[in-house]
């Protein structure tokens, strides 16, 4: 099967897009676009591969399925439109960025964060769809076969990645990950229902960078907006 997805990731899943799952979730996610409203637009599905590819991935964020609201999903996990609201966990992130590094200014109104993805952060949901004002409608479709196989390709082809598992629900892909070969750094969710548990003064922003300095890499610049 042909699917349009950055080349690197193309030929990192090429064993995917022929197995009977990805055959049948394709035709499953064609159909709910058909039938009703579907996030993100179908164009950026796979937006988070084609924004950081396979050969430039140097932190993996992994979220769980995109925002349901109107205009807010745009393939990337965290990460809204410019011009779209904040939505309260990704508020929270660039609350911990801010304290993690000493920065006293404001968090940044831009919510788009295909400007850490072009730097080598992988924005991943483990389910890529979602019908509108329905969470997790699209779980257990197929995308998780897909997107814990692209975690197994980063863990097993690359060296020194950081993971950035944040809540049970990512926390528990960590078992995907070598810990001698990779960095893996986990928390509580960004979420007002879990940030002051443990998400707040995590440090994985200012951890991930050290740990990529050590490793000879670019550290990432979390904070221009």
């Amino acid at each position: 099967m042909k699917v349009k997805i950055e080349q690197g990731w193309h030929d990192a899943l090429a064993d995917q897009w022929e197995m009977p799952y990805f055959g049948q979730l394709a035709a499953r996610v064609r159909a709910e676009y058909a039938r009703t409203t579907i996030f993100p637009p179908a164009r950026e599905i796979f937006a988070a591969f084609d924004a950081c590819p396979f050969d430039n991935v140097k932190v993996v964020i992994l979220g769980q399925d995109p925002y349901h609201g109107e205009g807010q999903a745009n393939g990337l996990c965290f990460s809204v439109a410019p011009g779209i609201a904040l939505p309260p966990s990704l508020i929270n992130i660039f609350k911990e960025i801010n304290a993690d590094f000493g920065v006293n200014g404001p968090i940044p109104s831009n919510g788009d964060l295909s400007r850490w993805a072009r730097q080598g952060v992988l924005l991943l949901n483990s389910t890529l769809t979602v019908e509108a004002h329905r969470a997790g409608s699209h779980q257990g479709m197929g995308w998780e076969q897909l997107t814990d196989a692209a975690i197994t390709c980063l863990n097993e082809r690359k060296e020194n990645i950081v993971f950035l598992l944040w809540g049970s629900y990512a926390i528990r892909k960590g078992a995907l990950i070598d810990r001698s070969r990779h960095l893996v750094l986990t928390s509580p969710h960004p979420s007002p229902l879990s940030a002051h548990r443990g998400f707040f003064g995590n440090h994985h922003f200012s951890q991930a960078n050290d740990y990529l300095v050590k490793h000879g890499k670019t550290p990432i610049d979390w904070i221009t907006a």
